[in-house]
């Protein structure tokens, strides 16, 4: 399998049962397949540690902004995104098979933010409460302001209208 970084063979390195794909001797990237990741990225997991230290060629110098192709799937592209709530930096995940490629240094960086799944997790609520609990507590205020308007018009129509119209609260009924 070649590197999506700077194409160098990758090199298959078994770590406890998960085999992963090394950059060895290249740029020191690592290839994650689907669910890998998850096994290695906090630091009490010590499968990690033995992919940590990976030799680099310290002549290749890698674009970090270039597009990159999935190494698994043909012809695809990988996505940047964030890898964690901190926005620190990004990792490149395959929108086909689920797959992550790190650059060299990067597990480090992922294993050194969180020590727990309990703590990564925290960390995302805080910051999705800190980004969208105004504006959710606004869109209920006014969810509920529309229902409130909802109900007195029906029961206005209730008032003008004979009951032969709007006979009640019937189940096909607005209110």
């Amino acid at each position: 399998m070649k590197c999506p970084a700077c194409s160098n063979e990758m090199t298959q390195v078994l770590v406890d049962d998960i085999t992963l794909d090394v950059c060895e001797d290249g740029c020191g990237g690592i290839w994650f397949d689907w669910f890998e990741l998850n096994r290695i990225d906090e630091p009490h997991e010590a499968k990690g540690a033995d992919v940590l230290h990976v030799t680099v060629d310290e002549s290749i110098k890698v674009n970090h902004d270039a597009k990159r192709e999935c190494p698994r799937c043909e012809d695809m592209p990988l996505m940047k995104h964030f890898a964690s709530v901190k926005r620190e930096f990004q990792v490149d995940e395959c929108p086909r098979c689920a797959g992550y490629f790190l650059d060299y240094g990067e597990l480090n960086r992922i294993r050194d933010q969180y020590d727990t799944e309990e703590e990564r997790a925290t960390a995302a609520q805080a910051m999705f409460s800190d980004l969208f609990d105004e504006g959710l507590d606004e869109i209920a205020a006014e969810s509920a302001e529309n229902t409130e308007k909802a109900k007195r018009l029906a029961h206005m129509f209730r008032f003008l209208l004979p009951s032969y119209y709007i006979p009640g609260k019937q189940p096909w009924g607005a209110y």
